[in-house]
């Protein structure tokens, strides 16, 4: 149809174009349905004839009429039981039924609609009125008809939503795999400690990242990283620090350097946050920021330097079960220019734990929406020390779920346990 043009109509009101209505006639009157067929087929209607309730119902199961005329008072099946079994009859879309009667009782109108009838035309019918009842069931029927090809529209819409999210989901799948690939070791050994490494997303994939790597011969890194948001943002970000602190590529690691006789260093810890909180801002340039727990640990003295960058305080758990809270907190990395990251100093010696979490541990809700918090958390992991790394992380997991009442975590949950032996 051109821009602003009129749609024109024929004498029977109806659109031109538009699908012939089919009308079925019943009446025992073999005048009545003439007068009725001669004043239908004038108006534009395609007629057909039944004599009896019974013989329309053979004809409405071999076609579905848009409109029903139906006689009430009939020999044998009356209309009205005609019109139970008419609805009761499969169709592909809405049939409009009138009734004809002599009736005039609300009661019996009422018992019609009951039944299943849409309107009623009382005997003698008046043409006038007649035609204007059926123009209001054209106007119902036309509205059915377009509700039923929204109705498909939506449906095709919703089947290639659903085609496109169950791609997404696979593609997320894939991705929470590769995901979980940068934790490759969950335990390794440094010889003088173990560190055992958990890395739970909330959904598919996630914004935490738990790592380690070699220094030198006595010295490890440890570090805990939760990038602000969730998704697949969060969960590409995470894989780009994986690179910058990955042990297996130590040219590329943002934490390490060579030194001037060509032997591997590292720099400080506070130097490390600095050098990526300048790459966020000046390189990378995203909305994003992220939390990070890191520490240096020399193998041989069990003594340790951190950075807390806006990251839940790392706990030391002395062998003895007293538990220590370590850190001053810290601006997160990504958000200020120049940040400066302030180093703490500690001390482990055999039998001690050094524990970072991500603050989806810290921030746990349980069904009243209260959080887990620091105090939960060291009430877990006093309640498990007995336990090993492993484990403890496993028990941290479970008695977290329990706290939650068996929902969901709303956010990413990650931890680390280093637990220190000295030296052999």
């Amino acid at each position: 149809m051109a821009p602003n043009s009129s749609i024109q109509t024929g004498t029977n009101g109806r659109p031109h174009g538009t699908a012939q209505r089919s009308v079925l006639v019943v009446d025992d009157s073999k005048a009545q349905r003439k007068i009725l067929q001669v004043q239908l087929t004038r108006w534009g209607y395609d007629v057909t004839e039944a004599a009896s309730a019974e013989e329309a119902i053979l004809l409405c199961q071999q076609q579905d009429f848009d409109i029903v005329l139906s006689d009430w008072m009939m020999p044998g099946m009356t209309g009205l039981d005609f019109c139970k079994q008419f609805r009761a009859l499969p169709r592909d879309g809405y049939g409009y039924f009138i009734l004809l009667t002599s009736k005039s009782e609300k009661t019996e109108i009422a018992d019609g609609l009951e039944n299943g009838a849409d309107d009623f035309l009382t005997k003698p019918v008046s043409a006038n009125e007649l035609h204007a009842r059926l123009r209001a069931g054209d106007r119902i029927l036309s509205m059915h008809d377009q509700l039923v090809e929204k109705n498909r529209l939506v449906g095709a819409t919703l089947d290639e939503l659903q085609k496109l999210y169950d791609s997404l989901d696979r593609d997320l799948i894939e991705a929470r795999k590769l995901q979980q690939t940068l934790v490759r070791e969950r335990f390794r050994d440094f010889g003088a400690g173990t560190a055992a490494l958990m890395l739970r997303p909330s959904g598919h994939v996630g914004g935490d990242l738990v790592g380690s790597f070699v220094i030198d011969k006595n010295r490890i890194a440890l570090y805990s990283v939760d990038v602000s948001g969730h998704g697949v943002a969060s969960a590409m970000m995470t894989a780009r620090l994986a690179g910058l602190l990955s042990g297996a590529s130590p040219d590329q690691n943002i934490a390490l350097k060579v030194t001037t006789d060509g032997s591997q260093d590292a720099w400080s810890p506070a130097a490390v946050a600095a050098r990526l909180n300048r790459l966020m801002l000046e390189e990378l340039q995203v909305d994003q920021y992220f939390t990070l727990g890191y520490a240096e640990i020399d193998l041989a003295t069990g003594r340790g330097t951190l950075v807390q960058a806006g990251h839940p305080h790392p706990l030391v758990m002395r062998a003895d079960g007293s538990i220590e809270r370590l850190g001053d907190g810290g601006l997160p990395i990504g958000l200020i220019d120049n940040a400066d990251y302030p180093e703490t100093k500690f001390t482990l010696y055999p039998g001690d734990r050094i524990i970072l979490v991500s603050d989806g541990v810290t921030e746990c809700p349980n069904r009243k929406g209260e959080e887990l918090g620091s105090d939960g958390l060291a009430k877990i992991l006093l309640q498990n020390k007995a336990l090993t790394n492993p484990d403890l992380l496993e028990a941290l997991l479970w008695d977290m779920n329990t706290f939650a009442g068996g929902a969901d975590f709303p956010d990413d949950v990650s931890g680390l346990i280093f637990d220190y032996r000295g030296p052999a």
